[in-house]
C-alpha cells in the first residue's frame, strides 16, 4: 500500500523523489461541544474502511464517553511527556509521526499551544505544517474563537479573551473544512445532561461563556467565515477556468457612487434591490481617477454616502481607474454581481451631443451578463452645459504672457539675423517654436496664441523666401503658423492643468490639515464647544464667532444662550444644527471656504447635540434614581413591616387575654416571639429610615469597595428560622472573587432576600448553591434552587408587585420581596436577572461592578 503520492523528476543518473503535500481537511465549529472531535473520528472511521492507513496523532476526549467509544479499535501513535513547571504534560509526538509516515492522520484542537521546549515549534498548527509537508494527510479540529480575525471579536461576544490562535491564512489554505453545527438550545442541553464537562462546571458555563446570546453570535460568525472561503473558492474556480460570464449563486448588487447628491437616491434603490432576496449583497463602489483629483467629486458627500451603505447592511469599495465605464464593470464582474445600479446622466443634452456616449451608454455596452438599472433622480440633467473656466494664473502672469508672446519672438528675431546664415530655415524654426512652447508655460492659452501668430509673422518676413515680404498663401508658412498654434494651445492646457491639479491638490491637504485639526480640538478637554469656536475663528480669519440658538436678524446681535469669541461685526450664519447656529463676523468668505465652514458647523452640531443629551441624563438620573428608591420604600413599608408588627401584635394580645391562663413554658415563648418580631421590625425600620434620607437627598448611598465574605454570613443569620439552616444552603467560590462596588447594608437585605425567597421554594433533598464569578468587569452572584421554576414567559413578572405566581402559601407575605431586592439593586448600579437552573430550578444573578472598574468609569 503506497503511503504517500510521489512522482520522480530528474535525469536518469539521479532521480529523486519529489512528495506532494498532504491535504489538510478542518472540522470547524461555533463553540466547544458541538462534536467537531467525533465528526473527526468518524470521517477517520470511513477513510479507514476503505483501507486507508489512519492514525490518530493526538486526540482530546475531555472525558466525553461518546468520543472515548469512537476511539476504540484505531492505531494512536503514543504521546511524548514533557515535564514544565511542575507538571507533566502530554504532547503530539511529531518526530514518531513523521517516522510512522501514515497515508492520513488525526491531530485535535489545532490552536493549542505546546508545552514549552516540547518540540521544534510553539504552536500545534505549525506541527501541521510539517506534516503536511511531509505528504501526510491532516485531520483537524478548530473553534471559530481562535480564528485570529475572530478573537476580539468574540472576546466582546463572551467577555472571555482568546490566548491561543490561528492565523487565517493557514486555516484558508485548507482543501476542505466541514462546518459541524449544533443550534444553541441543542448544544446547551447537551451541556446540561453533562456530555460536554462535569457537573461542578455546567452552571459556570451555561451562564457564562454558553449563554444563548453567545452562541447565537459564535454561530453567525462561523457561518459568515466559511460563507467568504466558500466565495474565495468560487472566485478562485473561476479564474482559474476561464469563466467570465455572471453565476447568479445570489443577487449581488453593485451601485455605482460618484459623490454627486444624487448618491442616497441611488443606495436605497439599490438596497430595495439587494432586498427582494434572500441573502441578497449590497456593495457600493466609487471609481476614483489615478490622481485622487477628479473635478465634481464631494469627499464630505462620499463620506456619508458610505456611512448609510453600511448602515442598509452594504460594503463600501473604492477603486481607482481612469477609464470609469471600464473599472466599474471590471469591478462588478469580479464581485461576481449580477445587476448594476447607476445614475441617469447629469449633463445636459447640448454636452452629450458634444461630448458623445457618456459612461452610462459605455457601461450598458461593456456590461455582458450582468443587468443595469439606470435610476432617474432629481438632478439628472441639470448639470452644467460646459466645464466652466476658472481663472488658475495669478495676474501678474496674467499680464506678462501676451507681452512676452510679443517681445520674446521680436528678441529672437534680433539675434537669429545677427547670425544669418549660420543656421538653416529648420533650425530657426525650432528655436522659435521653443519660445512659443516658453511663453505657453507662462501665459497659458491667450498668451500661447499671441506668441504663435507673432513667431509665424516673423519666420515668415525674415527668414521665408522672398524675405521681406509676407507670403501667406505659401503652404509652408500656413502649416508653420498652425504647428505653432497647435502646440502653443497643447502646452499651455497642458501646463494650466497641471497649475489646476496642483492647487487642487494643495487645497485638499490643506482641508485635511484642517479638518484634523478640528478632530484635535474635539477631544481635547472638557470644554469641547469654546474649543470647537475658536478653532472655527482661528481657521478662518473671522473677528468674532458665536454660535446661538436662533438665527440673528440682519444688524442684531445674537441672543438666547450664544457662546461668543471676539467682537461683534457683519454676521455669517450658518446652520449647524436643528436649534444651532454658528455666527461668524468679519471678512467675506468665497465659496471654496463655505464648503468647509460647513463641515465645522457640522461638528459643532454634533457636539452641541452631545452636550444637551448629557444635560439631559445628568437632570433624569437623579429623578430615576429617587423614584427606584421611593418605589424600594413604599414596597418596603406594605409587605416588610407588616410580617412583624403582626407577630409582635398577635403575641402582645394573646398575653393580654385575661380568659387564658398560660403556663410559664407559653408564656416565655410567647413574649420571645413578640421580642423577635420586634427586633426584625426594628431593624427595617432603621433600613427604611436611611432609604427616605437618602430619596430626599439627606443621605447618599455608601457605595464602596465590598467583599461578599463579609456580607453573606450576615445575610443568611438575618433569614427566617425556617430558612437559616446551613445544611439547606451550600456556598461556593465566594473567596475568589474580588470586591466590587456596593453599599453592605443595603446588599445584605438583597441577599437575605435571595436567598429566603430561594430556601422557601426548593426541595427538602435539594440545597439552595450560593456561588460567585467573575465576567467583564462585573461580579455575579448566583442563587440557585432546584424547585419548580418559573416559565421564560413569568419570568419578569416575579419582580412585579402583589403577585406570586401561583404560589398557594398566604404566609410568607405579599410578593414584594423579589421586587425590593431589583430596586435596592438597580440603585447600587447593579442589575438583577432570573435564568433557569440547568435540570430545572430557577437561578437569580445578582451583578455588581468591580470596584476598580468602577472607579476607572468615574475618572
Amino acid at each position: 500500500m503506497s503511503v504517500t503520492t510521489t512522482h520522480w523528476a530528474g535525469s536518469s543518473d539521479g532521480v529523486e523523489p519529489v512528495v506532494r503535500p498532504g491535504k489538510l481537511k478542518v472540522f470547524l465549529g461555533a463553540a466547544p461541544g458541538v462534536g467537531k472531535t467525533y465528526r473527526m473520528l468518524d470521517e477517520a472511521h470511513r477513510r479507514a474502511a476503505r483501507g486507508a492507513d489512519v492514525v490518530v496523532g493526538f486526540v482530546q476526549c475531555h472525558r466525553r464517553r461518546h468520543t472515548e467509544a469512537r476511539l476504540d479499535g484505531m492505531e494512536a501513535i503514543p504521546l511524548a511527556a514533557h515535564t514544565h513547571r511542575g507538571g507533566m504534560h502530554a504532547e503530539l509526538d511529531r518526530e514518531a509521526l513523521l517516522s510512522r509516515r501514515p497515508q492520513v492522520v488525526l491531530i485535535d484542537e489545532l490552536a493549542h499551544t505546546n508545552a514549552p521546549g516540547s518540540g521544534l515549534h510553539p504552536k500545534r498548527w505549525q506541527d501541521v505544517e510539517d506534516v503536511l509537508a511531509s505528504g501526510i494527510d491532516v485531520f483537524t479540529t478548530l473553534n471559530v474563537q481562535h480564528l485570529e480575525s475572530l478573537s476580539d471579536v468574540v472576546e466582546k461576544i463572551t467577555g472571555v479573551p482568546q490566548h491561543e490562535t490561528v492565523p487565517d491564512e493557514f486555516v484558508r489554505r485548507a482543501d476542505e473544512i466541514e462546518l459541524v453545527d449544533l443550534p444553541p438550545e441543542g448544544l446547551r442541553r447537551r451541556l446540561a445532561h453533562g456530555d460536554i464537562y462535569p457537573p461542578e462546571r455546567i452552571d459556570a458555563s451555561m451562564a457564562n461563556y454558553f449563554r444563548t446570546g453567545n452562541l447565537i453570535a459564535l454561530r453567525e460568525l462561523a457561518l459568515l467565515w466559511l460563507a467568504g472561503r466558500v466565495d474565495e473558492a468560487l472566485h478562485r474556480y473561476r479564474t482559474e477556468h476561464g469563466i467570465g460570464e455572471v453565476w447568479e449563486t445570489r443577487e449581488r448588487v453593485v451601485v455605482a457612487l460618484t459623490g454627486g447628491p444624487e448618491g442616497e437616491t441611488l443606495i436605497r434603490r439599490a438596497a430595495r434591490i439587494a432586498g427582494r432576496s434572500a441573502g441578497g449583497d449590497l456593495l457600493a463602489v466609487h471609481i476614483a481617477r489615478s490622481d485622487r483629483l477628479a473635478a465634481g467629486v464631494s469627499q464630505a458627500a462620499l463620506a456619508g454616502q458610505r456611512v448609510l451603505v453600511e448602515q442598509l447592511g452594504g460594503s463600501y469599495h473604492s477603486v481607482v481607474g481612469d477609464e470609469v465605464p471600464t473599472a466599474l464593470v471590471d469591478f462588478a464582474l469580479a464581485a461576481n454581481a449580477t445587476q448594476l445600479v447607476l445614475g441617469t446622466s447629469r449633463r445636459r443634452r447640448l454636452e452629450r451631443f458634444l461630448t458623445g456616449r457618456g459612461i452610462g451608454e459605455t457601461v450598458v455596452a461593456l456590461s455582458e451578463d450582468i443587468d443595469v438599472h439606470m435610476v432617474t433622480h432629481e438632478r439628472a440633467g441639470h448639470g452644467r452645459l460646459l466645464p466652466s473656466r476658472r481663472r488658475t494664473l495669478p495676474t501678474s502672469r496674467l499680464i506678462a504672457g501676451p507681452l512676452t508672446g510679443v517681445i520674446l519672438p521680436v528678441l529672437l528675431t534680433l539675434a537669429l539675423d545677427r547670425v544669418r546664415g549660420t543656421l538653416n530655415l529648420t533650425s530657426e524654426a525650432l528655436l522659435f517654436l521653443v519660445a512659443v512652447v516658453g511663453v505657453a508655460c507662462i501665459g497659458g492659452v491667450a498668451s500661447a496664441l499671441v506668441a504663435a501668430l507673432t513667431a509665424a509673422l516673423l519666420l515668415n518676413y525674415w527668414f521665408m523666401p522672398p524675405l521681406g515680404e509676407f507670403t501667406m498663401s505659401d503652404p509652408d508658412s500656413v502649416l508653420a503658423l498652425v504647428v505653432f498654434a497647435v502646440v502653443a494651445v497643447t502646452v499651455a492646457a497642458a501646463a494650466d492643468r497641471s497649475l489646476r491639479l496642483s492647487r487642487r491638490a494643495a487645497r485638499a491637504t490643506a482641508e485635511a490639515e484642517t479638518m484634523s485639526s478640528l478632530a484635535g480640538s474635539i477631544v481635547r478637554g472638557d470644554q469641547t464647544i469654546p474649543a470647537l469656536l475658536e478653532r472655527t475663528r482661528e481657521t478662518f480669519g473671522m473677528e468674532t464667532v458665536e454660535l446661538a440658538r436662533e438665527a440673528p436678524r440682519t444688524g442684531t446681535a445674537a441672543r438666547n444662550g450664544r457662546v461668543s469669541v471676539g467682537s461683534p461685526h457683519p454676521a455669517l450664519v450658518v446652520a449647524a444644527g436643528p436649534e444651532s447656529f454658528l455666527v461668524l463676523r468679519g471678512r467675506t468668505l468665497p465659496s471654496s471656504e463655505r464648503r468647509v465652514l460647513a463641515a465645522f458647523a457640522a461638528h459643532v452640531g454634533a457636539a452641541v447635540e452631545r452636550a444637551r443629551l448629557a444635560e439631559a441624563a445628568a437632570e433624569v438620573e437623579p429623578i430615576k434614581a429617587a423614584d427606584r428608591l421611593r418605589t424600594a420604600l413604599l414596597r418596603a413599608v406594605g409587605h416588610d413591616l407588616r410580617t412583624p408588627l403582626a407577630g409582635a401584635l398577635a403575641a402582645v394580645s394573646s398575653l393580654r387575654t385575661p380568659d387564658v391562663d398560660f403556663s410559664a413554658e407559653d408564656r416565655a415563648e410567647l413574649l420571645e416571639s413578640a421580642e423577635t418580631s420586634l427586633h426584625r421590625l426594628n431593624r427595617l425600620v432603621e433600613n427604611l429610615l436611611d432609604l427616605s434620607r437618602l430619596q430626599a437627598g439627606a443621605l447618599a448611598l455608601d457605595l464602596r469597595p465590598t467583599s461578599l465574605e463579609e456580607v453573606l454570613p450576615a445575610a443568611l443569620e438575618s433569614l427566617e428560622p425556617a430558612a437559616a439552616g446551613v445544611p439547606g444552603i451550600d456556598v461556593h467560590n465566594v473567596e475568589t472573587v474580588p470586591a466590587f462596588q456596593a453599599d453592605p447594608p443595603l446588599l445584605e437585605r438583597v441577599l437575605a432576600n435571595l436567598v429566603g425567597n430561594a430556601v422557601r421554594h426548593a426541595p427538602g433533598d435539594r440545597p439552595v448553591l450560593v456561588t460567585a464569578s467573575t465576567l467583564a468587569g462585573r461580579v455575579e452572584v448566583r442563587i440557585a434552587d432546584r424547585g419548580p421554576g418559573i416559565a421564560a414567559d413569568d419570568r419578569e413578572r416575579v419582580f412585579e408587585p402583589f403577585q406570586r405566581l401561583g404560589d398557594r402559601d398566604n404566609t410568607t407575605g405579599l410578593g414584594l420581596g423579589l421586587a425590593l431586592a431589583r430596586g435596592l439593586t438597580e440603585a447600587m448600579d447593579g442589575t438583577l436577572t432570573p435564568e433557569e437552573t440547568p435540570g430545572g430550578g430557577l437561578t437569580m444573578v445578582l451583578s455588581l461592578p468591580v470596584a476598580e472598574t468602577a472607579a476607572a468609569g468615574r475618572l
